[in-house]
């Protein structure tokens, strides 16, 4: 468990991986919009994984928003329906890997300092790159000086922004942490409607919001639970 290699994590790289994939993918395919409001999911999943893997007691009413939240990303998704896209699946893989990640930062072992597992989280996705690259069908071609400058910056501001994440899973509390995650879908509607000119419907915003409110109220849950002799 604390050799370099051990299993949370290789499950951790693992998450790392297919979350990251999964997430690119859909911000690609679809709207920043709608991959956000999915991303929303994480929490939920996670609670769901902590509660089947790693035993911990979930009682009745957080299973019933985990379900109602699942319930508001298929508002978005719209298996069968004409708004149906299959790329949207991305985001839903995206939502797995992130919370196997998230679950398996929960076991690593302390000694290992948040940023070695940043190092090893940065790491596990360049080989994941790499056959993107490989097996992809675009021809590669020199970057022009603009989009070099736009790839440091969001290089720069992912680095400082993947290490915050990883030292509050570490550190944190997760019922205090977990809220400021959504503040990510204001964002990113922000953004996808400014910069990309994302125009959300009406079931993309419920389904969100659906996501967002039974997200919080697991949390409330878990930390009112907790404050309980």
């Amino acid at each position: 468990m604390n050799g370099p290699c051990g299993p949370a994590r290789f499950w951790r790289a693992a998450g790392e991986i297919i979350g990251t994939v999964g997430f690119v993918n859909a911000i690609v395919f679809t709207t920043l919009s709608s991959a956000s409001a999915i991303l929303q999911a994480t929490p939920l999943v996670l609670t769901l994984g902590a509660a089947v893997f790693l035993s911990e007691p979930v009682g009745w009413r957080r299973w019933s928003a985990i379900l109602i939240g699942f319930f508001g990303v298929l508002m978005i998704v719209r298996p069968g329906l004409a708004g149906f896209t299959p790329l949207s699946l991305f985001a839903v893989l995206g939502v797995l890997g992130l919370a196997v990640r998230d679950l398996a930062t929960r076991k690593t072992t302390k000694s290992l300092s948040t940023r070695q597992l940043s190092f090893l989280g940065f790491l596990a996705i360049v080989p994941a790159g790499a056959g993107l690259i490989a097996f992809g069908p675009d021809v590669l071609t020199p970057m022009s000086l603009r989009s070099l400058a736009i790839m440091s910056i969001a290089l720069v501001i992912g680095v400082v922004a993947y290490y915050g994440i990883v030292a509050a899973m570490r550190v944190g509390d997760i019922s205090f942490v977990t809220p400021f995650r959504y503040t990510r879908l204001i964002f990113a509607l922000i953004l996808g409607a400014s910069i990309f000119g994302d125009r959300p419907d009406k079931w993309t915003l419920i389904g969100a919001a659906i996501i967002v409110a039974s997200g919080i109220y697991t949390v409330w849950r878990e930390r009112r639970i907790k404050a309980q002799p």
